[in-house]
């Protein structure tokens, strides 16, 4: 993974942790449900980020 995007997952992570955070203290479910479902996507984004480095690794790559 290379480091832009591990910046640019962490940033779409944090970002869905702030809309959760304020939809949650505004009672705003729907934009609870938003930052849950950027949270949910950017680990959607690591985890495939991490298959990858792991096939790199595996056949030297």
């Amino acid at each position: 993974m290379g480091l832009g995007d591990k910046i640019s997952n962490a940033a779409e992570d944090a970002k869905g942790k702030a809309k959760e955070g304020f939809g949650d203290a505004t009672d705003n479910e729907r934009m609870e449900a938003e930052g849950r479902a950027e949270q949910a996507e950017a680990e959607a984004k690591k985890a495939g980020e991490n298959v990858k480095d792991a096939f790199k690794d595996a056949t030297g790559n």
